[in-house]
């Protein structure tokens, strides 16, 4: 089992988690928004590109606590598929997913949950195809793992 998975944090430099959105190759899905962020770390990036995104209605904006709660019961229904592929394109996207699952005591990742980029093997006019096709916009991290499948898939198909 595959898990595509996009987060959207503050700033590279003093990264705080403004939302993470999960897409798996089923089609089952999890997005929701952190309420913990200094929103005064953002970078102009975050501060243009992503925030007018947050906060649509009927989306859970949760405390990091929360967040990590909701997101590691969500987790479980995948555990019976053995190793699951958590695949990232960027870096900070699987440090951001590795903090909110890591085991209080042991602060280590579930070991049937293991990061891996996809970054080498999606082409960026695959995710442009992806915007294109469904009239999106890129910097929300739901879409954002949306249009990573859709690229992934693609060159897994071609």
């Amino acid at each position: 089992m595959r898990l595509f998975v996009d987060t959207e944090f503050t700033d590279l430099l003093h990264c705080e988690l403004l939302s993470i959105g999960i897409v798996s190759e089923d089609d089952r899905e999890f997005y929701a928004e952190c309420s913990d962020a200094d929103l005064s770390l953002c970078s102009d990036f975050a501060r243009y590109g992503v925030l007018p995104q947050l906060g649509q209605e009927g989306v859970p904006v949760l405390s990091e606590i929360e967040l990590s709660g909701r997101l590691i019961a969500w987790l479980e229904q995948f555990r019976s598929f053995g190793l699951v592929a958590v695949c990232v394109d960027h870096p900070t996207d699987w440090e951001l997913f590795a903090q909110l699952v890591r085991d209080s005591e042991t602060l280590q990742v579930p070991h049937w949950l293991k990061g891996i980029s996809i970054r080498p093997t999606i082409d960026a006019r695959d995710v442009e195809t992806y915007w294109q096709l469904h009239g999106r916009h890129a910097h929300h991290a739901l879409h954002d793992a949306r249009a990573n499948r859709f690229a992934f898939e693609r060159r897994a198909a071609g």
